[in-house]
């Protein structure tokens, strides 16, 4: 019969042994998807922690022609998104630091996008202002007077102009997880963080959306 002190070793042995075991796991995870990995779901942006906070209000309210709102729980900061205005001039989120945005990537080709454009427009009519607006991207890659004549012929007047013909934008959100297909859409409140975020369309001017973004600009 082998020894209390025999016995006490191999329980100590294996305990090491299972320790190494995980922290080989740990590396090799490290290895493949970066430190990130192990924060990514606690991890909140400096100064993003009213967004959260924000996303949590707003959680009852993504409902109806909104229901495909998701808030964010982990939210990533946007402010060093680029594209350009209409004057050729590039621009980034942080140029509306202090004002509340839906960031709306749209394209030509891409028929449900032009269908919510009247909706977006008419958003953009009703509640833009000095704490809101609707920055609708276009991302048309070929001919980029395509968008504008659309958009002048469709009669949108109240959303201003907004492209990254290099479509880089949408692969940058893509990289963070945040668009998957046409339309993507995200709210970003004014620090610049995400609030919500909608693969897909959605009815932007019915009592549905206006109930959520008035909440989120607290009116």
């Amino acid at each position: 019969m082998p020894s209390n002190d025999a016995s006490d070793f191999a329980k100590k042995r294996l305990l090491v042994m299972l320790i190494g075991a995980l922290a080989g796991v740990a590396v090799a995870l490290i290895g493949i998807y970066g430190m990130g990995w192990l924060v990514r779901k606690s991890a909140v942006p400096e100064g993003c922690g009213p967004a959260v906070k924000l996303a949590e209000k707003l959680q009852p309210l993504a409902r109806g022609e909104v229901a495909a709102l998701a808030p964010a729980k982990s939210p990533i900061r946007l402010t060093a998104v680029a594209f350009r205005d209409s004057e050729g001039k590039e621009r980034t989120i942080a140029d509306w630091k202090g004002k509340t945005v839906l960031l709306n990537l749209w394209a030509t080709w891409c028929a449900p996008c032009k269908k919510e454009m009247p909706a977006l427009d008419e958003l953009q009519q009703k509640l833009g202002g000095a704490d809101f607006e609707v920055v609708a991207v276009n991302i048309d890659t070929r001919n980029p007077e395509k968008a504008k004549a659309w958009l002048s012929d469709t009669g949108i007047k109240s959303l201003g102009y907004y492209a990254d013909n290099s479509a880089r934008i949408f692969q940058d959100l893509k990289e963070k997880g945040r668009a998957f297909g046409m339309p993507t859409t995200i709210l970003v409140d004014a620090n610049g963080c995400e609030v919500a975020t909608l693969a897909g369309p959605a009815e932007w001017a019915s009592d549905d959306a206006l109930k959520f973004i008035q909440t989120a600009l607290g009116r």
